[in-house]
This record gives C-alpha cells, structure tokens and sequence, in this order.
C-alpha cells in the first residue's frame, strides 16, 4: 500500500494492537461473568479474526455476544462434559455456553482422542457462535495432525429453488500442517459470501455484487435493507445457473454433521445470532452445534514427509502459469498469514462505527476505554 492510500486508509479507520483489542475482549467477556482462563480463550478465538483480516468475525462481534448474554441465551459459566463417547469419537455438550469456550475445548479433547486411537472426532450440540472455522482446525497444527471445524448457523440461505431460509452460512474449515512453508487453511463459508462481509458492505456504505443475496420471494437482489425485511444469502454458487445447488449441499453436509448428528438443532430451528428474533417452537435438538476433529498424520505416512510434500504441493501451486504476471497466485489461507503479519506490524484498523460501537459498550459495561 502506497502512502497515500495509507493515509487516506488512516483517516478513515483507528489502528489497535492485537493486544489491545485482546485486553478489551477479555474485559467484556470478564463482565459478563467468565472466569480470567476462559476470558482468555474466548478473546484469543476473536481476535484472532482481526489479525488475520477476516473482520467479520472479529471485535465487531462482541455487541451481539452481550446482546445474546442478555436475552439469556448465553451461559457465561457452563459445565462442558462429554455425554456419549466410544474410543476416538465423543458428543459434547456445552451447557448453552460461549462457542468461543466450547469448542476450543471440544476441540483439545479430539486432539487428545488423536494421540491415542490415531484421529479423534467430536459433534457438539448445546453451544453458540464460535467465532472463525479456521481457529479451531488450526489448534491441530502443532501436534503434526490435520485438523478440521465447522459448524451450523443462524439460517439465512434457501435451498435452491426455496424463498424460506433454512441454512445457516455453515463454514467448513480444514488446516494442514507444513515443513517450511506456512500451514495451509482452507476456511470457506458455504454460502456464496459471509453475512458479516454484507454487515461491512453496510457499515461502510459500499454497493454488494449481484448474486450475494435475494429478497423475501427469492429474487437477487443488492438492497441490503432488504435483509431486514425477510432478505437471504445466496448458497455457495450463487444463483442456480452458477451452481447454487453445489452449495446448498456443502451447507446441507454441515448442518448434518453439526446438527443432527449431535443432537443439536438444525434447518430453519438454528437459534439465530441475534436475540430480537425468536425461537421457533418445538426445537428438534439443543443450541448450535459444531463437528469438529484431528487426524494424526503419522497413521498414513511419516509426518515429516508429508509436511515436504506439503511444501512442494504449494510451491508448485504458487509457480503456476499466471493469467497476468502482475497478479500473484495464493494458496489457501497465504492471504490471511500475510494479512497477520502486516497487522502486526501496522495495527489492525476498526471502521469508526465498530469502534464507536465498542466504546459504547465499554461505557455501558463500567469497563475502561
């Protein structure tokens, strides 16, 4: 980025340190009512997305976590226990607690299971949002194994050929560990974009693409009001013509796997992220739900030869003939780790109404600014 964008860049948003917007994440989660460790856990998981440029998912979040604490749809103090288990897979139940607690800690649990039995497998019902995919499949990183997260979420995508919203944006995410280079994460929405990219779109009054969402009858639309008045994203595809119908059953695997399988709600009984909207009535299961797992490498070759291969499977990808020799290829996830290291230099940079947002809440919270 030239000076002049970056100064122009600069008067439009405030830089904070990874351990600023840390300190006031911990703050928050403190007041309402998590012990310091989890404070730290849940911080980390958000922030995490700051650093990494994936904005959505970060601080800005942190108004509609309280908002849902409120609403009584958040215990802040769940008892986290395994209710089912056999050998390399357990169900979890978080209590209704902080996805952000819940399944980092589901998550240690599949690492351990991995360490034993070759590869550990956990479904979590009872949870809430939690926070970026691509988190909890990269706690599998430093233990030479695969890990892979997903999770259901509020619904806002209708199948194909549907005008009712009954899938969340369902992410998958899968971290691969590597030699030299940097790991490779493959963290994907399964809808066609992000709903926190639309709330950005929104915030910083930016026109979305064709293909993003529809309106209440099923129509593409680029109103963002409208997602107020009934409005839906699009499946991964976008419109039919493009392939909604590939989406829609990636979305359809998650919600199986996060949902059904681990008797969690799912479909259209998806609690939604924000407490004005109500639960259905007769929910089939409990809370959100998430899959997670790790796989130990070293049951199908030895570790470090497949993190060599790993290394030349992206060197050979990045040396890829170019369309244009000014564009760069990437692998999965090297824009992230690239984003990462440049906010750590620069700060990462909150649009002033997020931190407005955040202030407001500190305010509110007797937390200092």
């Amino acid at each position: 980025m030239d000076a002049e964008k970056k100064m122009h860049f600069c008067a439009e948003m405030q830089l904070f340190t990874k351990d600023q917007l840390k300190k006031i994440a911990v703050n928050v989660f403190i007041a309402m009512g998590c012990d310091q460790l989890d404070a730290e856990m849940a911080a980390d998981v958000l922030v995490s997305a700051d650093i990494r440029g994936i904005d959505s998912h970060g601080v800005s979040r942190l108004s509609g976590y309280v908002s849902l604490w409120e609403a009584g749809r958040i215990n802040m103090s769940p008892k986290v226990e395994i209710i089912r288990e056999h050998k390399s897979t357990f169900t979890l139940d978080g209590d209704g607690g902080l996805g952000l607690i819940v399944a980092p800690k589901a998550m240690n649990i599949a690492i351990e299971r991995a360490k034993i039995y070759g590869s550990g497998w956990g479904a979590i019902s009872n949870s809430n949002h939690f926070g970026i995919a691509g988190y909890h499949a990269m706690m599998a990183l430093p233990h030479d194994m695969i890990g892979m997260a997903m999770t259901n979420a509020t619904p806002f995508i209708p199948p194909t050929h549907s005008k009712q919203a009954m899938l969340g944006t369902n992410p998958i995410a899968y971290a691969f560990p590597t030699l030299k280079q940097k790991p490779l994460v493959i963290d994907l929405a399964t809808a066609s974009v992000a709903r926190g990219k639309i709330e950005i779109a929104k915030r910083e009054n930016k026109e979305i693409p064709l293909g993003w969402m529809v309106d209440k009858h099923g129509n593409p639309s680029q109103n963002i009001d409208e997602l107020l008045d009934g409005g839906m994203l699009t499946p991964l595809g976008s419109l039919e013509e493009l392939g909604s119908h590939k989406g829609y059953a990636l979305g359809s695997l998650v919600d199986i796997l996060t949902g059904v399988l681990s008797g969690a709600n799912y479909g259209k009984w998806v609690p939604p992220f924000v407490p004005f909207l109500p639960l259905l009535p007769d929910l089939p299961g409990k809370g959100l739900g998430h899959f997670l797992g790790a796989m130990e490498i070293e049951g199908f070759r030895p570790a470090a030869d497949f993190k060599a291969s790993m290394d030349h499977w992206i060197q050979s990808f990045k040396s890829a003939e170019r369309i244009d020799e000014s564009q760069e290829v990437f692998v999965p996830g090297e824009k992230e780790f690239l984003m990462e290291e440049e906010r750590m230099i620069t700060g990462i940079p909150l649009n002033d109404k997020v931190v407005q947002d955040l202030e407001m809440l500190c305010k509110k919270m007797a937390i200092s600014w």
